[in-house]
C-alpha cells in the first residue's frame, strides 16, 4: 500500500508498507517506510494504524516483522501507547490483555511490553494484570511523552476486500502436465 501527499503540483509518494496476507507469524506488516522528507509528520503512525485497521477487518491480531529499526520501535511504541491509553480512558471495570488484543488487533506480547513501559501492568500469580486508575491514564495522556497521531484513518472510508485464492488453479495445472 502506498500513501500519497497531495500538493498543488500533484501527488507525491510519502511512504509505503507491505502486508503479508497470510502470515504464519501474525505479521501485519512486512516492511514499512516513510521517506525522509516526510518523517515526523504523522505518516508513519498513519501507515501503522492503517495496517492494524486491515488486521481488524481480517479478524486477526498482528505485529510488525522484527527486528524494528530504532525509529520503527519509537513509532510502534507511540502508536500502541496511544491506542491502549485511549481505550483504557474509556473503559470502566476490568479488562484482560486478551480482550485488549481482540479490540485492537495488537498482539498480547506487544500490549504487555507497552503496558510495562507505561508501568501499568503487574505480573501476579503467573499472569499479567492491568493495574491502572483513571487518574494514571489521564496523567499519561497529558505527559509530554504521549502524542496523539496527527493523521488518523477514517474507518468508515476504508474499503478492504480480502482476496480468496482461486480453487484448483495450481493443482489442476500439475495434473494436466503429468497426464
Amino acid at each position: 500500500k502506498q500513501w500519497y501527499q497531495r500538493r498543488v503540483r500533484g501527488s507525491h509518494l510519502v511512504g509505503y508498507f507491505s502486508k503479508e496476507r497470510h502470515s504464519p507469524d501474525f505479521h501485519n506488516v512486512a516492511c514499512i517506510l516513510t521517506l525522509p522528507p516526510f518523517q515526523r509528520k504523522g505518516y508513519g503512525k498513519f501507515l501503522i494504524q492503517f495496517s492494524y485497521e486491515l488486521s481488524k477487518r481480517d479478524g486477526q491480531v498482528g505485529t510488525p516483522e522484527k527486528p524494528l529499526s530504532d525509529l520503527g520501535k519509537l513509532s510502534y511504541r507511540s502508536y500502541w501507547s496511544w491506542v491502549l491509553l485511549d481505550l483504557l480512558r474509556d473503559l470502566h471495570g476490568t479488562v484482560s490483555i486478551k480482550e485488549l488484543s481482540n479490540m485492537t488487533s495488537i498482539t498480547e506480547d506487544d500490549i504487555i511490553s507497552t503496558l510495562q513501559m507505561l508501568n501499568i501492568v503487574k505480573y501476579w500469580k503467573g499472569q499479567h494484570i492491568i493495574c491502572v486508575t483513571p487518574k494514571q491514564v489521564e496523567e499519561h495522556l497529558r505527559s509530554s511523552n504521549y502524542r496523539p497521531p496527527i493523521l488518523t484513518v477514517h474507518q468508515e472510508s476504508l474499503k478492504w476486500y480480502q482476496k480468496t485464492p482461486k480453487r484448483g488453479n495450481r493443482s489442476s495445472k500439475k495434473q494436466k502436465s503429468n497426464d
